[in-house]
């Protein structure tokens, strides 16, 4: 693909500063618009078995739009037919308007070659029958989701129902208790919009357009990474996508910014929060490291012995910045910071700031802090924190 000449040069804090307001951490977010209105913004919010404080698709909303009702961010995700979960940058909750837009990678799977699973006989078939008369129903509901306790060893049942989740012949219309709930596509997508009627490349020009919305600014990379394109699929398309060619100070990749993102300067309020390591602000390590100067990695897999900065460390994100992160726990009404890494003293207040606006959300009335990378500063911080609570009680 031959890149056409770039029409604006950026700095890193103008890039920085555009990818921040991109993804709604900076500026008076639309409150109005709620839960909602995040995902539609977003275009992907990435779900997750883990909770800590909360499960990551509720951490997403709320690290945006502040202490939003747990209750309420389930609510909004999957009533009304507002939303689908599908395949995207992993298993995400989509906007329900992108349905037409993933037809290509329904296609895809549908002519796939090989599954690691065998599917017996008849039992797609059957469960297909079984969702027409009795849906929605949990892999459960259906006969059982496994063979035996091992995580990977499915039923018959349920690798039909995955299979026919990929196809689009079956909608996961919620989670309940962890567990996909499922139903016919033909009853949970409206009828305008259930259809495989666009091709690849229009499939494929719409989701790097709405990638780089969500991104403000990005490589080729960054935009194939949001919905886990191929390099080659965004280069297909990329010229005909209406984000335009730009450079940024530092990066040394060619880049493409959102027009819109380049009209205004972003001005306004920054968002002080913990931040999900499956936020799409940061999902993806090496434009972190680019944009933020900040090296993270989600140590939840990684054995404990070898664990830097904890099993969950959220970043906290402060100023347009990252400041430092914590390892969260909840203990009955009190939240745990078992370890907390400060970029220096001025991140102290931010970090108390981030954690009691955490507990309160999470009903949590009592902070205890833990481990401190800097020992000198675990006081200041627990200072901090009691002051910043006592204010909050007297609010």
């Amino acid at each position: 693909m031959t890149t056409p000449p770039p029409t604006t040069d950026l700095s890193a804090d103008e890039a920085r500063r555009i990818v921040l307001r991109a993804q709604g951490f900076l500026g008076t977010p639309d409150r109005r618009a709620g839960v909602r209105g995040v995902l539609r913004h977003l275009g992907a919010v990435q779900l997750d078995t883990i909770s800590v404080l909360a499960r990551s698709h509720e951490l997403i909303p709320y690290a945006r739009l502040g202490a939003v009702g747990r209750k309420k961010v389930e609510s909004a995700y999957w009533t009304d037919t507002h939303a689908f979960e599908y395949w995207s940058h992993a298993a995400c909750i989509l906007p329900i308007e992108e349905w037409p837009h993933f037809a290509f990678r329904r296609r895809a799977y549908r002519s796939r070659p090989h599954w690691n699973h065998q599917l017996p006989d008849g039992t797609y078939d059957q469960v297909i029958k079984q969702l027409r008369t009795e849906g929605p129903l949990t892999a459960t509901e259906l006969g059982g989701a496994k063979k035996t306790s091992e995580w990977w060893d499915w039923s018959g049942t349920k690798v039909a129902v995955e299979r026919a989740l990929m196809y689009g012949e079956v909608v996961c219309v919620e989670r309940r208790g962890w567990k996909r709930v499922y139903d016919l596509a033909e009853r949970a997508v409206p009828a305008d919009l259930l259809h495989d009627e666009l091709d690849d490349a229009e499939c494929l020009r719409r989701l790097v357009r709405l990638a780089g919305q969500s991104l403000g600014v990005g490589t080729r990379a960054d935009i194939a990474d949001y919905h886990r394109l191929k390099g080659e699929q965004v280069d297909a398309v990329i010229a005909d996508s209406g984000m335009v060619p730009v450079t940024v100070e530092g990066w040394g990749k060619p880049a493409w910014a959102d027009p819109a993102a380049l009209e205004t300067p972003p001005r306004g309020r920054h968002r002080t929060t913990l931040l999900s390591p499956f936020d799409s602000l940061i999902w993806e390590r090496a434009r972190t490291e680019r944009i933020f100067g900040f090296t993270h990695r989600l140590e939840a897999y990684v054995p404990k012995p070898k664990r830097i900065y904890g099993y969950f460390a959220m970043p906290v994100l402060a100023g347009g910045r990252l400041v430092g992160r914590v390892d969260p726990a909840r203990e009955g009404s009190t939240l745990v910071a078992r370890q907390v890494t400060l970029d220096g003293p001025k991140a102290v207040p931010a970090v108390a700031q981030a954690l009691v606006e955490a507990a309160g959300w999470v009903n949590c009335t009592d902070i205890r802090v833990e481990r401190v990378d800097a020992p000198d500063l675990r006081e200041p911080l627990a200072k901090e924190v009691t002051g910043a609570l006592t204010a909050a009680a007297l609010r």
